[in-house]
């Protein structure tokens, strides 16, 4: 598994096409060889595509709106592949489907019908989790529902082992269960405080058994890891981004 950069650990430092050109370059001055298009400010698309060839910076994944995905769809086909970029992902599930089986259900059947259509323009469509798909729905969490019931061959996972993990769940099972509809993983760690608070945390330096998700990922051949800070509080986010690159180095799970 290789590892990218998650911009949107970097959204305060990407308002401007030369905050985008700056923050790029210290991305690789970092060691990350691509990125995920996320959190970022009004750009070109070929703007962006030529500022991350300069660094020699593939764009490996995006997050993109539904609204865009729904009604958009062939300016978002163009754009990605523009960008040379295989994975289409969606951040978070609609509010308005997520209060009950049926919603879980409907949206499932609704993007696989978009993954059908960018699987056929040669591109995939993943979907990434936070914590409120573990809630239950007599029996079934949303999670389950997305899995059981949406098209395996155009509905991808990006799992957030982080929102995994705060959904009550086991990141590395779950990576075990969408094995085959899972290239792209989001690399995040949790700590806890004193009085009792989930924290994000570099890679490494929380409480998450990273040994175990790593070798669950290369086991199902997760191409790419991306490493994801929501928040960084005492540090800005890219020594953060730095500390989780070096930690994972240091696994010998991971090529840069």
């Amino acid at each position: 598994m290789k590892i990218a950069a998650q911009l949107y650990t970097l959204r305060e430092f990407l308002k401007t096409p030369e905050d985008i050109a700056e923050t790029l370059k210290k991305v690789k001055e970092i060691g990350y060889r691509a990125v995920q298009v996320s959190g970022v400010g009004p750009i070109d698309n070929q703007a962006l595509k030529d500022l991350a060839d300069r660094e020699q910076l593939s764009i490996c994944a995006t997050h993109i709106s539904y609204a865009d995905l729904s009604q958009q769809l062939d300016a978002v086909i163009e754009k990605h592949q523009l960008w040379g970029c295989r994975y289409v992902g969606l951040g978070g599930l609609p509010q308005e489907y997520r209060t009950s089986a049926e919603g879980y259900s409907a949206f499932a059947k609704e993007a696989s019908e978009i993954g059908r259509k960018l699987k056929a323009a040669g591109l995939t469509f993943i979907y990434h989790n936070h914590s409120f798909e573990f809630a239950n729905f007599g029996g079934r969490t949303g999670m389950d529902i997305l899995f059981e019931e949406s098209d395996p061959e155009a509905f991808d996972f990006e799992l957030d082992v982080y929102w995994v993990q705060a959904g009550g769940a086991d990141p590395a099972d779950w990576i075990r269960k969408v094995n085959g509809r899972m290239k792209v993983v989001h690399l995040k760690d949790m700590a806890v405080t004193g009085e009792r608070e989930q924290r994000y945390a570099e890679v490494g330096e929380g409480n998450m058994n990273f040994d175990r998700i790593l070798k669950a990922c290369n086991e199902i051949g997760v191409e790419w890891g991306a490493v994801e800070q929501d928040q960084c509080y005492d540090r800005n986010p890219f020594e953060s981004l730095a500390i989780s690159f070096n930690n994972l180095q240091k696994t010998g799970l991971i090529s840069v």
